[in-house]
């Protein structure tokens, strides 16, 4: 929207004030997504420990969808399996970025995408500090299966691949957490590449 004559701007091309309105809507945004991402798995997960066995999975469409009940120690695919604390530490990490970067954010896109990144990680943050065997060490809970060909994985690592894909269009498409569209400086681009790769990688490796 373009500014009334006269209206200062900010180096991001706004109206004046308007940036600080813009980014408290865009961390709401960022919040919500990542609430709604926490809760869906959360519940969703008390369900499937309460109603499925891990030896018993149920077939929605033959061998092709099944809700199968599994624990995982390490990470996607079951590397790592021995490294579960590690895989914590990470999560941890994620979060903590996350929420920092959050001060930087103008954009619809990114909150979205970091919201869907958060949210994932908290899922699985979760299962690895409140879940057997013990503090910071439990056991992810997996339930979704596709296929007996693909891993079976969660809501969380759901949310984790479509922030990480979401994270990669923005990118090439040129969409910056300031909500700005382009070429940025040298420094500015090579801050926001660091930023998206930063928080893609980390999620994926805090997911399961």
């Amino acid at each position: 929207m373009q500014a009334a004559p006269g209206t200062p701007l900010t180096s991001a091309g706004t109206p004046e004030g308007e940036p600080a309105r813009t980014k408290t809507r865009r961390v709401a945004v960022l919040a919500a997504v990542a609430a709604f991402v926490l809760a869906a798995d959360v519940v969703s997960k008390a369900l499937v420990v309460a109603h499925l066995r891990p030896d018993q999975p149920v077939h929605l469409l033959g061998d092709v969808l099944m809700l199968w009940l599994t624990r995982n120690p390490g990470a996607a695919f079951s590397v790592g399996t021995g490294e579960t604390i590690v895989f914590t530490a990470i999560a941890l990490a994620v979060v903590v970025y996350i929420a920092r970067t959050a001060r930087k954010l103008y954009s619809v896109g990114w909150a979205v995408a970091l919201g869907l990144l958060l949210g994932g990680a908290m899922g699985n943050l979760g299962d690895r500090i409140f879940r057997a065997p013990g503090l910071f060490r439990g056991n992810v809970v997996d339930w979704i299966a596709v296929t007996k060909y693909y891993p079976i994985f969660n809501l969380a690592d759901s949310a984790i691949v479509c922030g990480g894909i979401l994270t990669v269009i923005l990118a090439m498409r040129g969409y910056h957490l300031d909500g700005t569209r382009g070429e940025l400086s040298s420094g500015s681009r090579d801050s926001g590449t660091q930023t998206g790769n930063q928080a893609d990688t980390g999620a994926e490796s805090a997911g399961r």
